[in-house]
């Protein structure tokens, strides 16, 4: 699907299509085919071009995030990681707890004679029974507290979904063209998307027409600068809410530390975010997201944003 560069006017006012643009249209096969398959075709929008891959999202303990080895060591060359281990000295570290512990003496909590007090044992035994009733309330209480605990702490253990791209040693792979992208899928070239369970049945069936992003998988970050640097009132909170969507998603599945750090949870730009989201939202809750946004500052979101579109364009690998 072709697409022209953004121009000034275009970025500030809007990035959703005109009249006279059609959008894309998926026929109920396409859709049947990458649902079954459960990838996304993922169209992304950067300074240097228009580019086509996939994303799928899979349990952290059924995939394999991609390997940045490689891609770290042709950023720094010099770069040497320590060949000592944490644990050389554990067997000292073992020595030094025996010495260290301390042996209680429980013989100690009865009288010098060893014999302790009848008389208070006998009050003791009756404390005991008298408050047997109270311990089966409380241990009653105990266990459902533990129950909730446990159920919380196995919702809490349960593995995450993380996004995972057609990538390789660290690269996102970006085809110009769907016919690029078909023709990398259906060869035995290596990639991160080999590990699900059923890509060779997607990639013997995928052909040139089932490329075909939905609207909300595609992401025009090349416009997110110069509609940040428009009035408030021009920022077009669709096309930044999904570039955040998108920045977070390539942060994480190929270990973009500045990135993950600059949209983490309480940072400007995820406040930016939640307002935009709030303002779209409508009610109460929109009125107050608008409020938010006109105490954003203007200069910082496009520095911001300018530094993840960078780190995100320097682990693209253009192909075709």
């Amino acid at each position: 699907m072709a697409r022209q560069q953004p121009d000034e006017s275009r970025a500030v006012a809007t990035s959703t299509a005109t009249d006279d643009e059609a959008e894309p249209q998926r026929s109920p096969s396409v859709d049947a085919l990458w649902t079954a398959a459960r990838v996304d075709v993922v169209e992304i929008a950067l300074p240097g071009g228009v580019g086509y891959t996939l994303r799928a999202y899979r349990s952290e303990d059924d995939v394999e995030t991609t390997d940045i080895s490689e891609r770290e060591a042709d950023a720094f060359p010099d770069r040497h990681r320590p060949t000592h281990s944490i644990y050389d000295h554990d067997e000292k570290a073992i020595r030094d707890d025996e010495d260290d512990t301390e042996v209680h003496d429980f013989d100690a909590d009865f009288d010098a004679e060893g014999t302790g007090d009848l008389e208070d044992a006998d009050e003791l035994d009756a404390d005991v029974l008298d408050s047997a009733d109270t311990d089966d309330e409380d241990d009653e209480s105990d266990s459902d507290a533990d129950a909730a605990a446990a159920k919380d702490e196995e919702e809490e253990l349960a593995p995450e979904e993380i996004p995972i791209f057609l990538g390789h040693r660290g690269k996102l792979l970006l085809f110009r063209s769907p016919e690029g992208l078909v023709k990398f899928v259906r060869s035995d070239a290596p990639h991160d998307l080999t590990q699900l369970p059923n890509w060779a049945e997607l990639a013997e069936k995928v052909s040139v027409d089932d490329v075909v992003p939905l609207t909300e998988d595609s992401y025009e970050l090349d416009l997110v600068v110069s509609n940040l640097r428009g009035p408030r009132d021009g920022w077009d909170a669709e096309l930044l809410i999904r570039a955040g969507e998108i920045a977070r998603d390539i942060g994480r599945s190929f270990e973009l530390e500045p990135v993950e750090n600059a949209l983490a949870a309480g940072s400007p730009l995820d406040d930016l975010d939640e307002a935009l989201r709030a303002s779209v939202a409508g009610g109460v809750g929109g009125f107050f997201g608008r409020r938010k946004l006109k105490k954003i500052g203007t200069e910082a979101a496009p520095l911001g944003w300018r530094t993840i579109i960078g780190k995100i364009s320097a682990v693209v690998d253009w192909r075709d």
